[in-house]
């Protein structure tokens, strides 16, 4: 089913105010999970919804909390997200590191003790906008085996770089493994198939099977064992950086998912290194060459980072917001 923007704000700000969120938070965490469902990242937008509020009810999300500082110098900040939302303690990161980038052309916030941020690109997006370079990550607990194994050990650690572009931001948002568990959840309730193989069944064969790759957990790392290794240096480093807890010491927590991970924010001000303008044109140069390219027999488009999500979201403004039908029907009885 579809539903207008409007309607699926008020729905979600309708139920964080009754579990108890301050109006202010109610109002930004209703227009991320909205924001994120209209640029088609359903699995962290609506669907995401009803589990946050089950969180908040469980006590593993703190709907008052605000960060609170560890240390502060130069270039650099800690925080300590104190179980608060974990939309609201990215945004206040994202500000704090543009901040301290607009003074030192580079900024860094390490967070520790947070929960889930939703989206990740949100943070991305928010710090380009502004006209500024992003690169940020957090860990998670163990939701994939490291390469070589069959027991979930390791993180799957979404990364996320964004820039300013001519019409829209540049944006990379991707988790370690081919697949998030949320775009799992989304091909199976649509009752399709992935487009590619994104993990292992029983028997250990790679398949593009959601249900199958759910039940055991055996996620397939993008660029195999390169994304495992990649996902094994974000985990440590956020919490090294912060420190917070790595993926073992979230499985330890027993807060939910994500309760308690460590974060990083990096802003870089252009504007300090070059000319911004000059920068721009420099990505859309880089855009047209690649767009220039022949095109392979599979018949999909050529993108740039963030291409999609304006796609999704010109269709989902105009048609309205696309949402399963039970993921709506149990927001509306929360």
């Amino acid at each position: 089913m579809r539903v207008s923007y409007d309607e699926m704000k008020a729905e979600f700000k309708r139920v964080f105010l009754k579990c108890g969120m301050p109006e202010d938070k109610a109002e930004i965490c209703a227009r991320i999970h909205t924001e994120t469902s209209q640029d088609g990242v359903y699995s962290h937008g609506a669907n995401r919804v009803a589990k946050f509020v089950d969180y908040i009810k469980q006590g593993f999300v703190d709907p008052v909390a605000v960060p609170t500082k560890e240390k502060e110098f130069g270039a650099v900040a800690v925080y300590n997200g104190n179980l608060g939302p974990g939309i609201t303690n990215a945004f206040f990161c994202a500000d704090k590191a543009i901040e301290l980038a607009q003074k030192n052309g580079i900024g860094f916030v390490a967070l520790n003790n947070t929960t889930h941020w939703m989206r990740g690109g949100t943070y991305g997006l928010y710090i380009a906008q502004k006209g500024y370079v992003a690169i940020s990550w957090t860990n998670t607990e163990s939701l994939m085996p490291p390469w070589g194994g069959t027991e979930v050990k390791l993180g799957n650690n979404p990364f996320v770089m964004a820039a300013p572009g001519k019409d829209a931001p540049l944006l990379l948002d991707m988790a370690m493994s081919q697949y998030s568990y949320g775009k799992l959840q989304v091909a199976r309730l649509a009752g399709k198939k992935l487009p590619f193989a994104g993990g292992f069944d029983e028997k250990g064969n790679l398949t593009d099977d959601p249900l199958s790759i759910e039940k055991t957990m055996r996620m397939l790392p993008i660029g195999y064992w390169k994304g495992a290794s990649f996902a094994f240096m974000l985990g440590v480093l956020a919490a090294g950086l912060s420190g917070g807890l790595d993926s073992c010491g979230v499985d330890v927590n027993g807060k939910g998912n994500c309760g308690g991970v460590s974060q990083a924010f990096i802003v870089i001000d252009p504007s300090k290194l070059t000319d911004a303008s000059k920068m721009v044109e420099t990505f859309e140069a880089t855009i047209r060459h690649i767009k220039s390219s022949a095109k392979d027999s599979s018949g999909s488009a050529i993108a740039y980072p963030g291409e999609g999500r304006l796609n999704r979201n010109k269709e989902n403004t105009q048609l309205g917001i696309l949402v399963d039908d039970k993921i709506w029907s149990e927001i509306k009885a929360l």
